[in-house]
């Protein structure tokens, strides 16, 4: 399991996100309070952040834990973003990709995290590389399930697919393939942010002036967080939210009931 975050709004510090709240995404690599699957998140951490004027989004990647990154805390301090992409992992398996393992991935515009794991893999997802040209599989940027997730929303972002349509699409056909499989992504591209519930939390929380935070768990007590009902796929911009079943995400999303200050109607590891 991993736990992530994604935020679009006004320009701050990363850390005021990441850092400073009292259950942020850095305590949560030791002391998550809502995961279902494993209780550390020490085999990897990134963030991804777009800065004013540059569509293409910088990363910074490391292989070990978070905490041990004596670093991160000043990177946070000083970079200022508008949009941006965290997350920290648990392997489902120890492997030697190092830092290209650990999310966010990226390419294009986009960035991407999968918090959870294909069941069986790799045998239950062999059936679908052939969903993906031979060029795409071999640039697949680690030999994880998350990576190959990734590579198939890409495939269908690159053909030019609505993010909503493609995570969803990209979801059921990896839920047929493996059924136990805990599916939840998340991607940006530093305008809109769209994620995926099947088999974990996610909560988001919304308010004008401050912004979207789409999160794995809470990182504070603010009564503004709202739990996503599984099986629901996200779309945030800075306008407001959108929910949508996930059994048909191709279907019009109502507007959430968010932007008017009420909650949503009703509806484990990562590599």
């Amino acid at each position: 399991m991993c736990r992530h975050l994604a935020y679009l709004g006004p320009e701050q510090p990363l850390g005021r996100l990441l850092v400073e709240p009292p259950h942020s995404l850095y305590r949560q690599s030791w002391a998550p309070r809502r995961q279902r699957s494993g209780t550390v998140n020490a085999d990897g951490f990134g963030v991804g952040w777009y800065a004013p004027d540059d569509p293409l989004p910088a990363r910074y990647r490391r292989a070990g834990p978070i905490w041990a990154d004596l670093s991160f805390t000043d990177l946070t301090r000083v970079v200022r973003a508008g949009a941006l992409l965290a997350a920290v992992r648990d392997a489902t398996h120890a492997g030697a990709d190092a830092e290209a393992a650990a999310a966010p991935f990226a390419a294009d515009r986009w960035l991407f995290s999968h918090n959870g794991a294909i069941a069986g893999w790799p045998d239950s997802a062999a059936p679908l590389v052939s969903a993906l040209p031979p060029v795409e599989v071999l640039s697949m940027e680690a030999r994880t399930d998350s990576a190959f997730v990734w590579a198939l929303a890409l495939h269908r972002l690159r053909t030019g697919e609505n993010p909503r349509v493609a995570l969803g699409e990209t979801v059921r056909l990896l839920a047929e393939a493996a059924p136990a499989s805990r599916l939840n992504l998340l991607l940006t591209d530093g305008a809109t942010i769209t994620a995926t519930t099947w088999g974990d939390s996610l909560w988001y929380r919304t308010e004008p002036g401050t912004g979207t935070v789409v999160a794995s768990e809470p990182y504070d007590d603010d009564p503004l967080w709202q739990e996503v009902p599984d099986r629901t796929v996200l779309t945030a911009s800075r306008g407001g939210v959108l929910l949508a079943p996930l059994e048909d995400p191709a279907s019009s999303p109502t507007l959430d009931s968010a932007r008017a200050g009420a909650p949503p109607s009703p509806k484990e590891p990562c590599t």
